[in-house]
């Protein structure tokens, strides 16, 4: 009898955010990621919909990485009804923790202040943890129905992993979000040569970043303009990834004397934890990154830097004379910290706004990007008079040809590619560019659409 795997887009198609996908395996049925939508308008009535689908009928839930559209969602899948296994690697599990506490705390800022019932609470958090098993790449997990799964380096954060699927001969890998690498701390993602069918991401499928070289020359020279106009570089950043990547290149500058030290800020209580959970697992390091740390105890720590971790200490920054560099979360600027920076700065002539990451569509990121004049930040009006700067090359996504160069590696054995995880633009210019440079056929999935494999 001919086994197939069905699978079913409940997210992440058709748009970047809300990774969430249901494969049938023929008993058993399974989840990759359950995500939050992030970014637009609609974004927060959607989270709060139910499933489309039964969570108690969900046996094992794999997830790929800690980001929250990747996993923003599993305590109210939890809270639904499931109560199967939970897997990811190590320190997947960590940064998740970590990312769930904050979710509370802003959820109870914001929801329960206005009257509105959050996603989830403490409760469903503490059950989500208790049901979830580490693994290291290369382990082998029996799913049931005879597929058995790995994870591989995914190389886009610390502990990310692609979700390999296979049965029959056949092979099924969900790519989560890929790492554009060289990562300056991270190993390459792996290959995924010999897979059959693919589903993968594409937020940068239409556009290519700049080289490693030219994205830190030019975060150099923008923090000395910044020093020669006596001004602020403000930088919204990510606090998993993009915080310890600056902090990284940053440490290097001023370790190899290509940075005179100025005062620099890091304004993110959870990239300070996430920071931490870096130090933990150097075993995830690329070589390049463990020499360092042979030569240097501390990769993310030097002269000038201040971790700020009280709101009244983030509040004292503005005092602190300039030149300064202020990196404070959120990446997208949709909330956290460098909101209020932005509200001080960003009508100062001599301040820099330097974005070093996706800003999705709607938010205030992507409007300031975009060259808005005037923007509001909570209920208040501001005139942009500060400059705007963008530097691409230090996303944790690949780029466009990486992209492509990535699925190539099975270009002879793949029989469908499944495009997701990134805007419509991008999805299907890179679902074109697959079909007219590797010859495979490539689609860009709607949301609730499902695809049958034979394997």
């Amino acid at each position: 009898m001919n086994k197939k795997i069905t699978i079913t887009m409940f997210g992440g198609a058709g748009t970047v955010t809300g990774s969430n996908f249901v494969l049938d395996l023929g008993t058993q049925k399974v989840m990759v990621d359950c995500g939050m939508e992030q970014g637009l308008p609609d974004s927060r009535e959607r989270n709060q919909r139910p499933f489309n689908y039964d969570a108690s009928g969900i046996a094992t839930l794999f997830v790929t990485h800690a980001h929250l559209d990747h996993i923003g969602r599993i305590p109210k899948l939890v809270h639904e009804g499931f109560s199967g296994t939970i897997y990811s690697t190590e320190p997947t599990r960590d940064l998740a923790a970590l990312i769930f506490d904050d979710a509370l705390h802003i959820m109870h800022d914001d929801f329960v202040g206005k009257g509105i019932e959050p996603l989830y609470r403490e409760e469903d958090v503490t059950k989500t943890l208790s049901l979830w098993k580490t693994v290291e790449y290369g382990a082998q997990i029996d799913a049931g129905d005879g597929v058995s799964v790995r994870y591989k380096d995914a190389g886009h954060i610390l502990g990310s992993g692609m979700v390999e699927f296979s049965r029959s001969g056949k092979k099924l890998v969900l790519t989560g979000d890929l790492g554009n690498s060289p990562s300056p701390i991270l190993r390459d993602a792996e290959s995924i040569a010999g897979t059959n069918y693919l589903l993968m991401e594409s937020v940068y499928g239409d556009r290519n970043h700049e080289s490693h070289d030219a994205r830190r020359d030019f975060l150099r020279q923008t923090i000395e303009d910044t020093r020669a106009r006596k001004g602020v570089l403000l930088i919204p950043a990510f606090s998993i990834e993009r915080t310890q990547v600056l902090l990284y290149e940053l440490d290097q500058m001023v370790d190899n004397g290509k940075l005179d030290p100025l005062p620099i800020f890091i304004d993110a209580p959870l990239g300070s934890k996430v920071t931490d959970v870096y130090r933990k697992y150097p075993q995830y390091y690329n070589d390049e990154a463990k020499k360092h740390l042979e030569r240097d105890s501390d990769l993310f720590s030097f002269k000038g830097l201040t971790v700020v971790d009280t709101a009244q200490d983030s509040e004292k920054i503005e005092a602190t004379k300039n030149p300064k560099i202020i990196i404070a979360g959120a990446g997208m600027s949709h909330g956290g910290r460098i909101r209020n920076h932005e509200k001080t700065y960003i009508e100062d002539t001599n301040a820099t706004i330097l974005f070093s990451g996706y800003q999705a569509a709607g938010s205030l990121g992507r409007r300031l990007q975009d060259g808005a004049k005037k923007v509001l930040v909570d209920d208040e009006w501001h005139t942009v008079r500060a400059h705007m700067a963008t530097l691409s090359g230090y996303s944790a996504h690949k780029g466009r040809d990486e992209l492509v160069s990535f699925a190539e590696e099975s270009a002879d054995t793949l029989e469908k590619v499944l495009v997701c995880l990134g805007e419509p633009r991008s999805a299907l210019f890179l679902t074109q560019r697959l079909r007219e440079f590797l010859g495979v056929d490539a689609v860009a999935p709607a949301e609730g659409e499902s695809f049958t494999f034979d394997m």
